[in-house]
């Protein structure tokens, strides 16, 4: 811990300040969202966009090293997970198709379109840091897309939070009532593809799922109030980020496993917890 605190005072290390300051700043939209996904149980569409987004950071790997471009890997990958998120929502609504089966190929698709990318893009580029995440090599450019994502899904959270409650719920209430739950279900999957592309970048494409839903469903034990949920689910979200972001830096060991070993722990606990005293 020593060794982490001296890093973040050092100037020639500036990219411990922009891993840390990523991982606050992206927990905001990782608790709002991510309650919502583990209300509605919609976890498996998260799934599905955050393995889509490689085929948006492979097409910007691809375009920058082949054509001389300079598309940011997370501008990439926001327009994939939008694209995906999008096409599941449009075959979601539509009930003679088989959501599964949409879901299913979009996560293989997806994959297998951004590692055809990365084996053409010439030179060497590891695909374990964006299945796996490594928050250290984020830039200053990363960290203002990261800013503007987190508006976009915070200030959505808050203006529509009554709607998003009504169709997380009970959808079919809300419809009766006269609410469009149709729009703000697709307006709700599009905002977790953004949440999830803020999450690439933290913990990668493979273990996404476990930090937009573990936070949550702690905090699900100890409160059953949306706006309370969201909230712990936000403090968690920073503490796992930044006690990771620590412990993989002492241990020197990667920071995206060693985050969601650490949230899964505590959630291991709190649910024995709870258990013990039912």
């Amino acid at each position: 811990m020593i060794s982490f605190l001296d890093a973040l005072a050092n100037p020639a290390v500036p990219f411990i300040r922009f891993a840390l300051l990523a991982g606050i700043l992206s927990s905001a939209g990782f608790g709002m969202i991510g309650s919502l996904v583990v209300v509605k149980r919609i976890s498996y569409i998260a799934g599905a966009v955050s393995h889509a987004t490689l085929a948006g950071l492979g097409f910007a790997l691809y375009m920058n090293e082949v054509h001389g471009t300079s598309i940011q890997p997370l501008l990439g990958a926001v327009v994939a997970s939008l694209l995906a998120a999008l096409i599941i929502a449009l075959v979601s609504r539509r009930k003679q198709e088989r959501e599964d089966t949409i879901i299913g190929t979009i996560w293989a698709v997806g994959m297998g379109l951004g590692m055809l990318f990365i084996a053409r893009t010439p030179g060497y580029v590891d695909p374990m840091s964006y299945l796996f995440g490594n928050i250290l090599l984020l830039t200053a450019s990363d960290i203002y897309i990261i800013i503007a994502l987190d508006i976009v899904v915070v200030a959505s959270c808050l203006l529509f939070y009554n709607q998003f409650q009504a169709i997380a719920f009970d959808e079919e209430f809300a419809r009766s009532r006269g609410l469009h739950t149709g729009f703000f279900e697709i307006y709700l999957i599009l905002l977790t593809a953004l949440t999830v592309v803020l999450m690439v970048s933290t913990v990668g494409i493979v273990m996404v799922i476990a930090l937009l839903t573990i936070p949550s469903a702690v905090s699900g034990m100890l409160t059953k109030r949306l706006w309370k949920m969201m909230l712990l689910s936000v403090v968690f979200c920073m503490l796992f980020n930044t006690a990771g972001l620590a412990a993989s830096y002492s241990l020197d060991m990667p920071t995206g496993p060693v985050t969601i070993v650490l949230a899964g722990g505590v959630y291991l606990v709190m649910k024995l917890v709870v258990r013990r005293q039912s």
